[in-house]
């Protein structure tokens, strides 16, 4: 049997929960988790480009303005380079062909859409030391995807209606903004994830994700339209390439330390349990303990605390 071990709350101050919730991210590999969602989201953005070629082409065969205009001049590009003739050229093609982006983008973003589950399923269920379901996550992917579909539609549906209150009822929007959000995050945490820990634990990760996202949001209107400028005078159509990655690293990260967090403020409130592991015995080493990646730690004299002699042991450690 395990035994429990609860955690002071005096360890647990702001400054305190930043640098715990830190070391955990890093003994978990958080990196290696973010860059595994990150390689994920951006194979995603091919079938969603489509789709949202699919909807520029509607729109802009019915619009009396020239989007393709506009979205290079938001992007703060020199209308003569390569990557605003790429972009240019992109959106005239989707008024002719916005039907069958829409058919091979849909088709498209489910199936790689559900690599990107996996892997945030991989990063929840990573930070809570649990197994997968198996064929079942698929399952549960699906779902996933179905009620986040909803909760972005309803993001579009507030964001435009925003646009329309006057400014001094601005915020409004915001922190509806910011509700949704939440409600996704809170959907993520609830949904894929192999535990069930009740809504209310979740929060505070759900606090930790919006709140990045919205910040991430920012960046993504403000600063990344600079750094695509400047980035494709130099590299090119590249540096459009470059800019995304660098803005889904930042996500992902965002992802594995919301998801860490709540395991960290889990076990301040339920304790831990301790259990017994077993690694490869190598002779002439002694492993005294092993992390939450199951990597061996050992005694600060190595090998003169002791001799494994190929023989096989079993020996209890903190998880």
């Amino acid at each position: 049997m395990g035994r429990f071990e609860r955690l002071s709350p005096r360890r647990f101050r702001p400054t305190r929960l930043a640098l715990v919730v830190h070391d955990r991210y890093s003994e978990l590999h958080g990196g290696e988790l973010a860059s595994a969602i990150t390689l994920s989201a951006f194979l995603s953005l091919l079938p969603l480009l489509l789709v949202g070629i699919a909807v520029f082409g509607f729109f802009s065969a019915a619009s009396s303005k020239d989007l393709a205009v506009e979205t290079v001049n938001s992007l703060g590009l020199d209308t003569s380079s390569d990557t605003a003739n790429l972009i240019t050229e992109a959106i005239r093609t989707a008024e002719s062909s916005r039907k069958a982006a829409s058919i091979v983008g849909l088709a498209g973003l489910l199936w790689t859409g559900l690599g990107l589950v996996s892997a945030l399923q991989s990063a929840w269920n990573i930070a809570w030391q649990v197994p997968g379901r198996g064929l079942r996550d698929k399952a549960v992917g699906l779902a996933w995807l179905a009620g986040a579909g909803v909760l972005f539609a309803g993001s579009f549906v507030l964001s435009a209606g925003s646009q329309l209150l006057p400014a001094y009822l601005a915020p409004l929007g915001i922190v509806a903004g910011l509700a949704t959000g939440v409600g996704l995050w809170l959907w993520t945490a609830h949904t894929l994830p192999n535990r069930q820990v009740g809504w209310r634990a979740l929060l505070p990760g759900a606090l930790l994700g919006a709140a990045g996202f919205e910040l991430l949001k920012i960046v993504a209107s403000v600063i990344v339209p600079r750094v695509v400028a400047s980035s494709s005078d130099l590299y090119g159509p590249v540096g459009v390439v470059f800019a995304i990655l660098a803005w889904l690293l930042l996500f992902g990260r965002l992802v594995v330390y919301a998801a860490v967090l709540e395991v960290v403020l889990w076990e301040k409130r339920h304790g831990t349990v301790q259990l017994t592991i077993e690694a490869p015995a190598r002779p002439g080493v002694a492993p005294v303990s092993a992390t939450r990646a199951g990597e061996q730690r050992f005694s600060p004299n190595g090998a003169k605390s002791g001799l494994l002699s190929g023989r096989r042991s079993g020996r209890s450690v903190r998880r």
